[in-house]
C-alpha cells in the first residue's frame, strides 16, 4: 500500500507538475506566502486596535450618558427640594391647604402666588419640564405649569431607582398632554404635616432626554436599556430581545460585557446603582474590521494579479528558449539545418543554443564518418563474396559427382552425395525464405542420414508429428541444431534420439536422448557462446543460433529450456507461438 502510494506521488509529481506549473506554484508561493503572513499579523494587530477603538468608544459614550443621567437625575432631586415642605413652595402649599374653605379669597391668592413661584423655579431650570403636585387619595393634581394627560398615574411608570423617599422614572413618554418625546421624571413627596399623601411630580425639559440617548460616539447603530438596581429592565429600545420588566442576562454575574443573539452589550453602572446598557449589532460592531477585511481582500487579489501576471512574464522567458530548442531538435531528427540563428536575448540561453548547435554538427561530423565507414565495410564484404565459391557451382558439382556413383554402381557414395546436396540446398537454396515444419523434417533426415553414413553406426531416431502442424511457418534450421547437440554430447551405439512435434495453444517440441547428459556449465556454453560448437564437427550451426534466432523473431513470446543430467540423458524443449514467421536474414 504504501508503494502504490509512493508511486503515486512520484507520478503526480514528475508527470503531472510541469515546468509551468512548477514556476507558477513557486513563484505564486514565494510572493503570497510572505504577504498573507504579513495579513496574518496585521489582522491580529488591526482587530486589537480597532476593538479597542471600538470598545473605548462605546465606554466613554456610556459614561457620557451616565453622568448626563446622573446630572439630570441631581438636578430633579435638587428642584424637587424646593418644592417640598424644606422649601419655601412647600412650605406655601402647607398654609394654602390649612386655610379654610369660606377664605376662598386668600386661598386664591395664595395659589396664584405659588404658581408664580412654581413659575419662576421652572424658569430657571430649563432642564424641567411639566411640574405639579400629585394628591395620591383624592388621585388629582393641582398647580401644573402645563397641560397634564388624563392617563397619567404614577404606579405605570417605569421606575428606575427610589431611594431618599424620591423615585426616579424612565426614560418614558412625557405626561405633558402636547408632549409625546421620552423624558425622565421624578416623584417626591412632599411630607405636609397637614397632609402625608401630597408628592411633587417633576419631569425633564423638551427633548432632554434624546440628547442623552443620541450623544452616541459610535458610528453605528447604538441602542440603549436601562435597569434598575435589581437588573429589572425599565426601559428598552430594543424590546424584542430585551424586553421591559425582565431581567438583563448575566446580571446577578456582575458582567460589564457580553453578547446576546446577534447584539453585543457593555454595561456602565452608576453611583445610585441603577445601570445604562449600550446595545450595539455585531454587525454595526465589526462594521470597520469588515471594511478592513474588504481592502486587504482588494490588495490580495490586485497582488494575485500582479503576482500571476510576473509568473507568466517569467514563464514566457523561459518558453521562448524551450521553444528554440524543441525546433532545433526537430530539425536534427528531420536532417535539415537552420540558416537562420535565433537569438532568445538570454545570455545563459544562448549559450546552450551554440553548444547545442555545435553538438549536433559534431554528431552529424559522426554520422558521415559512419557511413563512409559502413560503405567502405560493404565494398569489402562484396568483394569477398566475388572470391567464393558459388554455392550453384557447389551444387551442380555435387549432382555430377552423384550420377557418376550412380553409373559406376557406388551406392554408398550416391547416397552420400544425394543427401548431402539435399542439405545443402536446403540451407543455400532458400536464402532468406522462411520454412515449414515439413521441410523441417525433411533436412532433418538427410542431415541424420549424413551421420549414419560419415559414422558408420546405427542409433534410433522416434519422430512423431502430428499432421496439424506440417505446414505451419517455423524459423530455418531449428530442429537440426536440437538433434545434432544430441548426437555430439554422448550418444552411445545403443542410445535413441525422440523428436515430438505438436500443437496446442503454441507449437511444442521436445527432443529426448538418452546419452551421456550435460552439466549446467556446459548448458549455459551451449546457449550463450557463440563459438562453442563451431570449434566441433557438424553444420556448424549450434544451439546459440537457435536461440538468437526464437528472440529475434518472437522476442520473449518464444521459449527454449535444457534439462540434463549426467549419466541421464537430455531433453530440450522449444516452445513456438502460432504466427507468421518473419523472413530470415
Amino acid at each position: 500500500m504504501i508503494g502504490k502510494l509512493r508511486e503515486s506521488l512520484r507520478v503526480f509529481t514528475y508527470d503531472y507538475l510541469t515546468l509551468k506549473r512548477r514556476i507558477f506554484i513557486i513563484f505564486l508561493g514565494s510572493t503570497l506566502i510572505p504577504f498573507i503572513c504579513i495579513v496574518l499579523i496585521s489582522y491580529y494587530t488591526i482587530y486589537s486596535i480597532l476593538t479597542n477603538k471600538i470598545q473605548n468608544g462605546i465606554l466613554s459614550n456610556l459614561k457620557q450618558v451616565e453622568l448626563s443621567m446622573e446630572n439630570t437625575i441631581s438636578n430633579l432631586n435638587h428642584v424637587s427640594q424646593q418644592l417640598a415642605f424644606a422649601g419655601s413652595v412647600g412650605k406655601k402649599l402647607d398654609q394654602m391647604l390649612s386655610l379654610p374653605s369660606e377664605q376662598s379669597f386668600e386661598r386664591s391668592k395664595m395659589l396664584s402666588d405659588l404658581k408664580d413661584e412654581l413659575s419662576l423655579v421652572t424658569f430657571t431650570n430649563p432642564n424641567i419640564g411639566l411640574t405639579f403636585y400629585y394628591f395620591q387619595k383624592d388621585r388629582t393634581y393641582d398647580l401644573e405649569n402645563m397641560g397634564v394627560k388624563d392617563t397619567f398615574a404614577p404606579e405605570k411608570l417605569p421606575l428606575l431607582a427610589a431611594y431618599s423617599g424620591i423615585s426616579y422614572y424612565g426614560p418614558h413618554i412625557s405626561n405633558n398632554r402636547f408632549d409625546n418625546n421620552f423624558v425622565l421624571s421624578a416623584l417626591r413627596k412632599v411630607d405636609l404635616p397637614t397632609r402625608d399623601d401630597v408628592y411633587v411630580y417633576i419631569e425633564t425639559g423638551f427633548h432632554l432626554t434624546q440628547n442623552i440617548l443620541n450623544n452616541g460616539q459610535f458610528g453605528g447603530g447604538n441602542y440603549h436599556v436601562f435597569l434598575d438596581n435589581n437588573g429589572r429592565v425599565a426601559y428598552s429600545e430594543l424590546p424584542q430581545t430585551f424586553a421591559k420588566d425582565t431581567i438583563f442576562p448575566n446580571f446577578s454575574q456582575n458582567q460589564t460585557y457580553g453578547t446576546q443573539n446577534e447584539f453585543y452589550w457593555f454595561r456602565q453602572v452608576s453611583n445610585q446603582g441603577w445601570s445604562i446598557v449600550s446595545i450595539i449589532p455585531k454587525a454595526d460592531y465589526n462594521k470597520e474590521i469588515n471594511q478592513w477585511f474588504v481592502q486587504i481582500g482588494l490588495f490580495a487579489l490586485l497582488f494575485l494579479v500582479i503576482s500571476i501576471g510576473m509568473a507568466w512574464v517569467l514563464w514566457k522567458m523561459v518558453y521562448v528558449p524551450l521553444n528554440g530548442f524543441n525546433r532545433e531538435i526537430k530539425l536534427m531528427a528531420q536532417n535539415r539545418v537552420q540558416n537562420v540563428t535565433v537569438k532568445t536575448k538570454i545570455p545563459e540561453f544562448d549559450f546552450l543554443l551554440h553548444q547545442f548547435r555545435q553538438m549536433k554538427e559534431q554528431i552529424w561530423s559522426l554520422f558521415a564518418e559512419v557511413e563512409r565507414k559502413e560503405k567502405s565495410r560493404v565494398d569489402l564484404e562484396v568483394e569477398k563474396l566475388l572470391y567464393q565459391i558459388n554455392p550453384h557451382f557447389l551444387m551442380n558439382t555435387l549432382d555430377t559427382v552423384h550420377w557418376l556413383a550412380l553409373m559406376n554402381g557406388q551406392t554408398e557414395i550416391d547416397k552420400l552425395v544425394s543427401s548431402l546436396n539435399k542439405l545443402l540446398h536446403y540451407n543455400l537454396g532458400k536464402l532468406g525464405a522462411a520454412s515449414t515444419v515439413e521441410e523441417e523434417i525433411e533436412a532433418l533426415k538427410q542431415y541424420l542420414t549424413l551421420q549414419q553414413i560419415r559414422y558408420d553406426f546405427q542409433f534410433d531416431v522416434q519422430m512423431q508429428v502430428d499432421e496439424k502442424v506440417w505446414r505451419l511457418p517455423i524459423p530455418r534450421f531449428i530442429l537440426q541444431p536440437l538433434v545434432e547437440n544430441s548426437l555430439y554430447h554422448g550418444l552411445s551405439d545403443d542410445g535413441y534420439i525422440q523428436v515430438e512435434v505438436c500443437l496446442t495453444d503454441k507449437l511444442q517440441i521436445a527432443i529426448r536422448d538418452n546419452g551421456a547428459g550435460m552439466s549446467e556449465e556446459t548448458i549455459h556454453q551451449l546457449l550463450h557462446r557463440s563459438d562453442s560448437e563451431n570449434k566441433k564437427v557438424g553444420m556448424g550451426i549450434g544451439l546459440n543460433y537457435v536461440k538468437r534466432m526464437l528472440e529475434s523473431q518472437y522476442g520473449d513470446q518464444a521459449q527454449i529450456r535444457i534439462q540434463s543430467r549426467i549419466g541421464n540423458g537430455t531433453t530440450i524443449q522449444v516452445t513456438i507461438p502460432v504466427m507468421e514467421v518473419q523472413s530470415q536474414t
